[in-house]
This record gives C-alpha cells, sequence and structure tokens, in this order.
C-alpha cells in the first residue's frame, strides 16, 4: 500500500513546486534560455558592466565561483582572443572556449596554487567572485561562511591584481560587511555597492565593486 505523505513532505513538495514554477517563470531565466548564456547570473555581470565598464579587450580576468559558467561567457565575450579567463569552482563546469578552468575547492591551498600556474605571474586587471556558501537558512552560520569565502577572494586580489586593477565581489547584508567595506577601502581608490536588476529583490546580496588598486 502507497504511504500517503505526511504533512512536512507536501510542504516541502510545495515548496519545491513554488520554487521550480518561479524559476521557470523568471524573465532572466527565460532570456538566458533565448541569448545561449548559462545562467541567469549573467546579466548581473552585463549590467555591472554597462554602468561600470568593467571589461576591455585584452584584459586578464579570473572568475571565482564561476559554474555553470554564466559569468566566464561575458567575461570570454568581452576580453575577446586576446584576453584570457581564467575560471574556477568547486562543482565541475562544462568547458567554454577561451577560458581555462581549475575544478577545486578554493579554500584549499592546492587550488589556489593551481590557479597562481594558471596566472603563471601575468598581470590580473579584474578579479570577479561570485561565490557563495551552500545556505543552510541559518544567518549564524551562513554569514560567517560567506564572508570568509569573499575575504579569501580578496587574498587573491592583492596577490595577483596590476597596480590599477580592479574587483567585484557578491558580498551578503549582515555581520561582517562593513568591516569588509572597509579593507576593501584601504585597498582600493574607489568602492561603490550595486544591486543589479537581475539580483533578486529579496536576496540580502549586493556586488561591491572596487576600483584603483593601490598595489
Amino acid at each position: 500500500m502507497q504511504q500517503k505523505p505526511t504533512g512536512r513532505k507536501r510542504q516541502a513538495s510545495k515548496t519545491s513546486g513554488s520554487w521550480m514554477k518561479e524559476h521557470f517563470d523568471d524573465r532572466y531565466v527565460q532570456q538566458s534560455w533565448q541569448d545561449g548564456y548559462r545562467s541567469r547570473a549573467s546579466y548581473k555581470l552585463l549590467a555591472l558592466d554597462e554602468k561600470d565598464q568593467l571589461f576591455r579587450s585584452g584584459m586578464t580576468v579570473i572568475d571565482l565561483g564561476a559554474a555553470p559558467g554564466g559569468w566566464s561567457q561575458v567575461a570570454a565575450e568581452k576580453v575577446g582572443s586576446d584576453g584570457a579567463v581564467i575560471a574556477s569552482d568547486i562543482l565541475a563546469m562544462d568547458a567554454l572556449a577561451d577560458v581555462d578552468f581549475v575544478q577545486g575547492d578554493f579554500t584549499e591551498e592546492s587550488v589556489l596554487n593551481a590557479l597562481l600556474e594558471r596566472i603563471n605571474g601575468r598581470p590580473v586587471d579584474l578579479v570577479m567572485s561570485d561565490m557563495a556558501p551552500n545556505m543552510s537558512g541559518m544567518a549564524a552560520i551562513d554569514q560567517p561562511q560567506a564572508m570568509y569565502l569573499v575575504e579569501l577572494a580578496l587574498d587573491l586580489a592583492q596577490q595577483t591584481l596590476a597596480p590599477g586593477g580592479r574587483f567585484v565581489a557578491k558580498v551578503f547584508q549582515g555581520e561582517g560587511f562593513d568591516a569588509y567595506l572597509k579593507l576593501l577601502r584601504d585597498n582600493f581608490t574607489r568602492v561603490v555597492t550595486r544591486k543589479p536588476d537581475a539580483s533578486r529583490a529579496r536576496s540580502r546580496e549586493v556586488y561591491l565593486l572596487a576600483s584603483g588598486f593601490r598595489g
């Protein structure tokens, strides 16, 4: 005899169904299918570039938290064949033309070293981080993990950026945000906060764009 779903299971199924409907009804998801981008996140980066002119031909770019590749696609298009995009994620990512991908956990030194090897001493113009931890829904756990990732991203930027270089990172507002903002201002001449239209209004995420790396 088939077991009837419990109230908790019915609620979980309802929540999952609601999320799926919202996802597939999302105009940026639908636009990504039409434009051939791998994720709706591409439109966040496109909006940042439109407002702040992040890219130019021939740049060297590092993309952290790259999978499934939406940001790397945009970056590769923008920097062209004379540029370089080096991407990394703990998840696998299907190959992209003109993108050099390193799979692994960015919190591990071996992955950092692999990225540094791919950079091979060349000056980096832009470091991008769209990294986020697996969210538990508990702010006391999620926020410190999220801040740890963006701190690591900034550390890589400090090691690799050319003087005057730029850094853009997804940051969740909450504990540690103000201290991180101050740290960026200590290292860059200009720091602005952006909330692209493709970033869902209910999300605590914002993007911090830092320009003019002091070196």
